[in-house]
């Protein structure tokens, strides 16, 4: 068989993709522009994709084409419908990545709480060293414990992050935005009560009718004085033209692993912020461990062997 990887880099070149060689002849693309897709897929039976989109025409042409399987969870790259009608199988990869997620937006939160940014530089400027004190407590932070911790999205990160809060000792409480899953072991808010009752407040939703620019000017203002607001979810789900005004109005603070367009642009309102310290960019790392990009290709490696059974 032959099986083409459209955009290798997004998993990372310490990954051992040797594991895909068992099905046949592997070929694999660093990246694929729209452009390119065509040619590459032409007669394959295999095509693994991690952003690449696959529409019907595109697997119209593909005339070999067997089984798309997704390096992700998300499966909005791939023309379903079309696939189905075509019956060309489609797996994606679901779970891999909750670890990962629960860490990074632990790391991000207590990047933001500790005022990390200023105490660093405080240190390395050598104005520290200057100081006739043995300390420096001039940006004051909180203790997780005690505090309103906010979800939005409770499932398998959203309940793992609630844990790991709750073992700092803050109380939990979520919003679900399909109105569906709501028998959670804690308290189930509106969003207008979570936006204000909260002091951190973190986002693991997919983006969907429901969750596109759930999150704007109309209900950024409710937000507590100090809250920190955190997006792991997808980028679209927070409106960032907003954001970055209110950032800038009042003391506020946020942490995006997303944007709603990646790589985010040089021109961003947030990339100019009056007070930048408030604000924590990632480039779309949260689910990227190396443990989890193991587990996404394990993932990978075992719906092929399910499609081939």
């Amino acid at each position: 068989m032959k099986l083409v990887l459209l955009d290798a880099q997004t998993l990372g070149d310490d990954l051992d993709l040797s594991p895909l060689e068992q099905f046949g002849e592997l070929i694999t693309y660093p990246i694929t522009t729209a452009e390119q897709t065509a040619a590459r897929i032409q007669d394959a039976q295999i095509v693994i994709t991690n952003k690449v989109i696959i529409d019907r025409s595109l697997m119209e042409q593909a005339t070999q084409l067997k089984l798309i399987c997704i390096a992700a969870t998300g499966m909005n790259n791939v023309d379903l419908g079309a696939a189905k009608e075509l019956g060309i199988a489609v797996k994606n990869v679901a779970g891999y990545s909750t670890k990962s997620v629960t860490q990074h937006t632990f790391a991000t939160a207590l990047y933001l709480i500790e005022k990390l940014d200023y105490y660093n530089q405080v240190v390395k400027s050598g104005v520290w060293s200057n100081q006739p004190l043995f300390t420096d407590v001039s940006r004051p932070y909180f203790e997780i414990a005690g505090k309103q911790w906010g979800i939005i999205g409770m499932g398998s990160i959203g309940r793992e992050v609630a844990q790991i809060a709750t073992a700092f000792g803050a109380s939990i409480s979520y919003h679900s935005t399909s109105g569906n899953n709501t028998n959670q072991p804690y308290t189930h808010k509106s969003l207008e009560a979570l936006l204000r009752e909260s002091d951190i407040l973190s986002i693991h939703a997919p983006l969907n009718a429901q969750t596109q620019n759930l999150i704007n000017q109309s209900n950024l203002p409710l937000l507590k004085e100090g809250a920190i607001l955190l997006n792991m979810g997808r980028g679209g789900i927070v409106n960032e033209i907003d954001l970055a005004a209110e950032l800038d109005r009042r003391a506020l603070y946020a942490g995006l692993d997303v944007s709603t367009k990646e790589p985010i642009e040089s021109d961003h309102p947030l990339l100019h912020l009056q007070h930048p310290e408030k604000l924590l960019l990632t480039p779309h790392i949260a689910w990227a461990s190396i443990e989890a990009r193991e587990k996404l290709l394990e993932g990978i490696v075992e719906n092929i062997k399910a499609y081939l059974r």
